[in-house]
């Protein structure tokens, strides 16, 4: 799994790239994953999309949802992230969100966090991004763990 992990980040290295996150352009992305919550093992899926409102910065909204398990959950999350234009195939970046999660039959939650990693630019409208993000749950009850860390992958385009 490793192997193939890194021979795709390679691959994604060595294509051509672009400018893809200027002003007024609009990425949209899919994830797919796979969490443990509640007891149970969760496939996750996920659109994004983005809008740049200068160059080098985004506004994001998410959707994941978490199924193939009891209970279901939807998530919407609003965040920025900022892509330093330091190479043009490499852009780390950093940002925050917030989220809101619908959990059937449970009580709803929100969180606040921050997000970091390397997006590799593909070619002039497609990109992947790996990163790690960080988030503190609010309201969180006492007893109860009040934060939650996971890796991130998106592969995306931009019109």
């Amino acid at each position: 799994m490793k192997k193939i992990f890194l021979l795709l980040l390679l691959s994604f290295a060595m294509l051509n790239s672009a400018e893809i996150f200027m002003k007024s352009s609009s990425n949209v992305g899919v994830s797919v994953g796979a969490a443990s919550s509640y007891g149970q093992d969760y496939v996750l899926v996920g659109i994004s999309g983005s809008y740049f409102v200068v160059d080098n910065l985004s506004v994001d909204l998410y959707y994941r949802g978490w199924f193939n398990a009891t209970p279901t959950q939807h998530e919407l999350s609003l965040g920025a992230n900022y892509y330093l234009p330091l190479s043009r195939k490499f852009r780390p970046y950093g940002g925050v969100f917030t989220r809101q999660t619908v959990v059937s039959g449970r009580s709803n939650y929100g969180t606040l966090g921050v997000r970091g990693g390397v997006a590799l630019i593909n070619t002039k409208n497609t990109y992947a991004s790996f990163g790690y993000a960080y988030e503190q749950y609010l309201n969180c009850p006492r007893g109860m763990e009040c934060t939650n860390s996971y890796p991130e992958i998106l592969f995306g385009v931009s019109f």
